[in-house]
């Protein structure tokens, strides 16, 4: 990516499979995250993938300063930048854990997925917990960004808490199920997302056959800067706020809304 200025913010999303092995997805970190960016985006449940439909990950629960966190810290700290990658969070509840987005770099949070994954004929909160109702925005650069997991996506009065808190761009790491339909929802979510809110999208997802890949950064009028197929892949994208700022005098529906 060339250099910026303190108006952009450089992206970068990784469409990689996590695999069973979390010593392994670890192991992977330092290989994936590039050099350069200030905002790197790894899919959902990162550290450890589901496993089969309806298996138990309650044993790969992990506290967010247990190995994977110090290795996602370790990693941000050396390249530089801002990671945002999933992980399962042990809770109180040793057989549901948390599914939860971890922050770390030049900003620190953790985000515990608010809307599980209860439809298409799965039962997410079989096997996890709800995080509660607590929409989570960190400053990176110059720029505000709000956290969504997965299925939040299908949710817009949570991307618009986010954007009422002062999201300037949503960042979404997924695991979005392959299946009839599902990469037109995925599309069609991340830019409704966009267009309604005015803002960035960044949605990174894992890879086919089992997940739909279709990684992509959107713009805040809806036009899409980049874009993966299904495979493994790479996504680099500069945000800049005068595109955000145009776009908001074009369609200020913002400040237009009367609820």
């Amino acid at each position: 990516m060339t250099s910026t200025t303190a108006d952009e913010l450089r992206v970068a999303l990784v469409q990689e499979a996590a695999g069973l092995d979390p010593a392994g997805n670890r192991d992977r970190l330092e290989g994936l995250t590039p050099a350069g960016a200030d905002l790197v985006v790894l899919p959902e449940a990162f550290a450890r993938d589901f496993g089969e439909a309806g298996s138990d990950v309650g044993p790969f629960a992990e506290p967010v300063d247990g190995p994977f966190g110090r290795e996602l810290e370790r990693v941000a700290a050396l390249r530089e930048t801002t990671l945002v990658a999933g992980m399962f969070e042990a809770s109180d509840d040793p057989a549901r854990p948390w599914n939860t987005l971890l922050v770390r770099g030049a900003a620190t949070a953790a985000y515990r997925k608010v809307h599980l994954y209860d439809s298409f004929g799965y039962r997410e909160s079989d096997r996890l917990l709800a995080g509660p109702v607590e929409p989570t925005v960190v400053e990176v650069g110059s720029f505000s960004v709000g956290l969504l997991t997965c299925y939040d996506l299908r949710f817009p009065e949570l991307a618009r808490a986010l954007v009422d808190r002062g999201a300037e761009v949503l960042v979404v790491p997924a695991a979005w199920v392959a299946g009839e339909r599902k990469v037109d929802h995925w599309r069609t979510l991340v830019r409704a997302r966009a267009i309604e809110n005015t803002v960035f999208v960044a949605a990174a997802g894992q890879p086919g056959p089992r997940y739909s890949g279709h990684s992509l950064v959107v713009d805040p009028l809806g036009d899409v800067l980049a874009e993966a197929e299904d495979g493994p892949a790479l996504l680099e994208a500069t945000l800049s706020r005068s595109v955000l700022d145009a776009a908001r005098r074009t369609n200020p529906s913002l400040a237009n809304r009367r609820l």
